[in-house]
């Protein structure tokens, strides 16, 4: 059985146009360890905004013939050239049912699956059996849509904290479903955690967490305030989604700062602690401004991607991970959804707006099914 549907794409052309559009694609039927999945929720993540939007300028959207187009500066052209004229289909991660399965795989036939791999953003998605996990059979497709980017990357945090000798971790954009995902497994597994977020209403999203450290970075005593909270805590490493400005060079400043006051001597080259600083996101697309002389010579700042980490971490700390994921699905690892929209509604002007403001507490969930 043939099974065709709908696919969201984004194109960048050579005249520095960004095409975004809905393509109907057709399914072969799938060999014998393969299976094609209907998917019925896909989370929409900052991650899939960098390759549905890349560089492109939001306020020159336009609609033309059903697509969007954007304009793409053309100095920004340059580190783009991989992917000139590609129509490269959207959507990290997502879940549905099993509606064809290969000789090899078809116990998955009629299961509800979740997968990571690309291309989710449509009404149907061919995958090989090894690359979806079966839900639970009390868990929904929007229960488990999102159940390998936040949940993997927050356990990654703590994994990384702990092979790289770290006691305690600084986090950024904290009141994020990532954020309150890494909230409660330090928690759980008793890591210190400051939390920084940029209103009160974020703030106590994370105290009704049971969060001890929440900092809001617009207050004037913030910089005071994260000194005496890296010092509390131990705090070596942060993990940063803003990426622009200067809040990582003040996060380095502060554990400087909190290391320098349990010096005896002092030192021209600063304290003998090492920081570490992980960028990961880019909420601020800016420039990384660091004010080095004001953190000794003891630091790294590096970027941190999910999937480069799963493959240093080998299978067996993966499979730990989705053991764990998938027993606390619906505790620790729940994703709030603020809003659900049909595949065709992402490219209503308005709505991609809306979920490209990338804003803290809001979440859209695609579901094909509504059109």
């Amino acid at each position: 059985m043939t099974f065709t549907g709908r696919e969201l794409r984004s194109t960048l052309h050579e005249d520095g146009t960004l095409r975004l559009s809905l393509e109907q694609v057709s399914y072969p039927d799938p060999a014998a360890d393969e299976v094609i999945v209907r998917i019925e929720a896909a989370p929409i993540n900052p991650s899939d905004l960098g390759l549905l939007l890349g560089p492109a300028q939001v306020d020159t959207l336009r609609e033309e013939g059903g697509a969007l187009l954007f304009d793409v500066p053309r100095g920004r052209l340059s580190s783009m050239k991989a992917r000139l004229g590609q129509a490269m289909p959207v959507g990290n991660e997502g879940a549905g049912t099993v509606v064809a399965a290969g000789a090899e795989a078809g116990a998955l036939m009629g299961k509800r699956v979740a997968a990571i791999g690309g291309a989710m953003f449509a009404d149907y998605r061919l995958l090989k059996a090894r690359d979806v996990v079966e839900l639970p059979a009390d868990a929904s497709a929007a229960d488990g849509a999102a159940i390998f980017v936040n949940p993997l990357t927050a356990l990654g945090f703590v994994e990384t904290m702990r092979r790289d000798g770290h006691s305690a971790i600084v986090h950024t954009a904290a009141a994020s479903n990532l954020g309150q995902m890494l909230q409660k497994i330090c928690l759980a597994d008793g890591v210190p955690l400051v939390n920084i977020v940029r209103s009160e209403e974020q703030a106590q999203i994370l105290r009704d967490l049971g969060a001890t450290h929440v900092l809001n970075s617009r207050d004037e005593d913030f910089r005071a305030r994260l000194v005496d909270a890296v010092a509390e805590t131990g705090a070596t490493i942060a993990f940063d989604a803003i990426g622009g400005g200067t809040l990582g060079s003040d996060i380095l400043q502060a554990m400087e700062a909190a290391a320098v006051r349990q010096m005896a001597e002092y030192s021209r080259y600063g304290s003998e602690q090492f920081k570490q600083l992980y960028i990961y996101g880019a909420l601020d697309l800016a420039p990384t401004s660091l004010n080095r002389l004001a953190f000794g010579f003891q630091w790294s700042v590096s970027g941190w991607l999910l999937m480069p980490f799963l493959r240093r971490a080998g299978m067996e700390t993966l499979g730990a991970m989705r053991k764990r994921i998938l027993a606390e699905l619906k505790t620790t690892f729940a994703s709030r959804y603020t809003r659900t929209i049909g595949l065709a509604e992402a490219l209503q002007p308005e709505v991609l707006r809306a979920y490209e403001r990338k804003a803290t507490g809001e979440k859209f969930l695609i579901d094909p099914s509504l059109g």
